[in-house]
């Protein structure tokens, strides 16, 4: 078999002789800010108000607003705190179903000025405004669409005069956000004002999603907007914080009207999972859990915290299957993240750090060949193993089962594999095999499918090798791969 020997692609040593044009994009595309959604990788959704003091997931909408009084917040505590775990932004809850604002909102008399926080002239969102910015964190919200306390909810004012008047707000007046997050929750009992009875809504025109979206749209152009069906990203259909072994970035939602935005559908939670090959939009997953049983604070969950090795494996089923995690935060009543959260927080964020700090494949002589006996590379420069996600390698456009070899030059030992995708012609591979040359002849250590954005195959046993050949046994058109990395996991503290 005929090879093309790559040297020197580290140091950025251009190739001559290949001056074709770059392979054509396939499918749906990301957006410029879906592209830095996907590089986000990790962030928190942090749940902090009324159901925090007493002791529900889910407020009823009458609760005092003098009961929210955290004495000793601390949004430099929480925001360092997600730092320290290596997540790179936090999405607040600024409005949960009950209705309570923690921000001085002009929309309601329910809202954190009416409680003795700083004695009426208190702020949380403004306070994490300060926070991500102190310490380079992104920022998004979430403000509930549902709010068990409004008099108005359910009919058409409750949506413009109420709903659309408080994204305006946060959206005006709390940016930069890279996200805004939107659920479909909508309707049940209530306290509505006093009337206490329950109301119900029609989930898919109540909302005027099109338009209340364009509010996003409009004043935080650079942030994705998340829902249940996008429409940038979609929930991925549990709250377990995994997705599908097999992941597609595209996807397809079940629309009850034919050509509407995607938003105006609904997601089956098997789809939502694994998405869709070939789907009509760019639309990846989130995947969402809490750190703790409950997305709010619970003082007898103080010892049920996910533990770093939990964390750890979440972060493979999510973030490595081409997603991204977004974790759930629950401030106590003082206002501070548990010494139980931070602890597994840091540790995790430290394995994370320590597993990816040294790429095993740095250094090695890269062999690229395919199964037909041609050597078609159709694009370079590549730099492999440089965590650069845009730079990529590519075949011909009828060459769409290739094979790269990493010569490491001496044994090493690793077990993560990672491979990424140039997202930006496309989600282009299928499947993949990985081999390592051992004893003298190459065992099959791993296979895996969707790669993406970011693929991580966690390998169940240490390999040690001197050479590691990518097979791509399946892609729809020209694969263009921009990352091939080999690294050993840090040890996990007993």
């Amino acid at each position: 078999m005929n090879k093309l020997i790559l040297t020197a692609l580290l140091c950025g040593i251009g190739l001559t002789g290949f001056s074709q044009s770059a392979p054509k994009p396939y499918g749906a595309l990301p957006s410029a800010r879906q592209l830095k959604w996907q590089e986000t990788e990790m962030y928190c959704l942090i749940h902090f108000g009324p159901d925090t003091y007493t002791d529900k997931e889910w407020g009823d909408g009458d609760e005092d607003e003098a009961i929210v009084n955290p004495t000793r917040f601390s949004a430099m505590q929480i925001v360092g705190a997600a730092k320290a775990g290596g997540f790179k932004g936090v999405i607040v809850v600024a409005k949960h179903h009950d209705g309570f604002c923690l921000w001085p909102t002009k929309t309601t008399e329910h809202n954190i000025s009416k409680s003795p926080y700083k004695n009426g002239k208190g702020d949380i969102l403004r306070e994490y405004r300060e926070a991500c910015d102190k310490l380079g964190m992104k920022m998004g919200v979430y403000c509930s669409p549902w709010d068990r306390n409004s008099a108005l909810y359910g009919k058409p004012e409750y949506v413009t005069e109420v709903y659309r008047k408080q994204l305006q707000e946060l959206y005006s007046n709390y940016g930069p956000l890279f996200e805004v997050w939107h659920d479909g929750a909508n309707g049940g009992d209530g306290y509505y004002g006093g009337a206490k009875e329950k109301r119900t809504i029609d989930r898919s025109t109540y909302y005027g999603w099109d338009e209340t979206w364009g509010i996003a749209r409009k004043l935080q152009p650079n942030a994705t907007i998340f829902g249940d069906v996008g429409p940038d990203v979609r929930w991925v259909g549990n709250e377990r914080g995994m997705a599908g072994e097999t992941c597609w970035a595209t996807y397809t939602p079940h629309s009850p009207e034919a050509g509407k935005a995607p938003g105006n559908g609904f997601v089956l939670d098997k789809e939502g999972t694994e998405g869709h090959r070939d789907g009509k939009y760019w639309m990846p997953a989130e995947c969402d859990v809490a750190l703790r049983p409950g997305w709010f604070y619970h003082a007898t969950q103080d010892e049920q915290v996910k533990s770093p090795a939990t964390l750890l494996d979440l972060y493979y089923k999510s973030v490595g299957r081409g997603a991204c995690l977004d974790l759930g935060l629950s401030p106590n009543r003082l206002g501070l993240l548990d010494d139980h959260d931070v602890t597994s927080l840091a540790e995790f964020g430290n394995i994370v750090k320590e597993t990816f700090k040294i790429n095993l494949a740095k250094g090695a002589t890269i062999t690229a060949s395919n199964v037909r006996g041609k050597n078609k590379l159709k694009y370079g420069p590549a730099n492999l193993v440089d965590n650069d996600r845009y730079t990529y390698w590519a075949t011909d456009d009828n060459v769409t089962t290739p094979q790269l070899i990493l010569n490491l030059h001496q044994p090493k030992t690793f077990n993560v594999v990672r491979l990424r995708e140039n997202i930006k012609l496309g989600q282009r591979i299928d499947a993949v095999a990985i081999d390592a040359w051992v004893d003298g002849k190459w065992e099959e250590v791993a296979t895996a499918t969707s790669i993406g954005g970011n693929r991580l195959i966690r390998l169940k046993d240490d390999v040690t090798a001197s050479k590691v050949r990518l097979r791509i046994t399946a892609a729809a058109v020209s694969p263009a791969l921009s990352d091939f990395g080999l690294f050993k996991e840090a040890a996990l503290n007993n």
